[in-house]
């Protein structure tokens, strides 16, 4: 005998409207290649549903939003043991990772392999987020640390805050960290 029931769907609050008054706080604390567009994605994606979303970047995240830096990410295959190369199931041995070149190969390859999926550059995806209405923020410690300013950042940064000020304008969000 098989039964039929209704698919369970969270309820979050009892707006109506659409997104439901939900939030989506993004904690971008990675500034490799690879590290940058899941954050991206995951906030493009949350717009797209009506979600309120705000990106803090920390630590090795500030890289997304530094001018001098954003257009220049980098990815890495040494220690990525999923790292594979785009012609199916080939992976690269670990032992040639370190190797010279390499890095500029896998940065390459990676960018190649986005951009053929019609996925922007990192600028250009901050610059349609903030256009959609998100909200990007640099955390205060970070920028001490780094001896970064506004002037530094990309121009749709709304602000350098602390951690507390970043948890009391996202509260009642879901949170994730990359």
């Amino acid at each position: 005998m098989t039964s039929t029931s209704e698919a369970i769907i969270p309820k979050f609050d009892d707006d109506d409207s659409e997104g439901g008054g939900r939030k989506l706080a993004i904690i971008c604390s990675k500034g490799n290649l690879d590290m940058a567009y899941p954050g991206l994605i995951l906030g493009n994606a949350a717009l797209g549903e009506g979600v309120e979303l705000h990106l803090f970047f920390t630590f090795w995240g500030f890289d997304m939003i530094i001018k001098s830096r954003m257009n220049d990410l980098k990815f890495s295959p040494s220690g990525n043991t999923a790292m594979h190369m785009p012609i199916g199931d080939v992976r690269i041995p670990q032992a040639l990772a370190p190797m010279p070149g390499m890095q500029p190969m896998a940065t390459h390859m990676l960018k190649k392999q986005i951009a053929d999926l019609g996925v922007p550059e990192v600028p250009d995806f901050l610059e349609h987020i903030v256009a959609s209405g998100g909200h990007l923020w640099a955390c205060r410690m970070s920028a001490d640390m780094n001896h970064v300013t506004m002037d530094d950042l990309y121009e749709g940064v709304e602000g350098i805050i602390n951690a507390s000020d970043f948890i009391e304008i996202t509260e009642g969000a879901q949170l994730l960290f990359i």
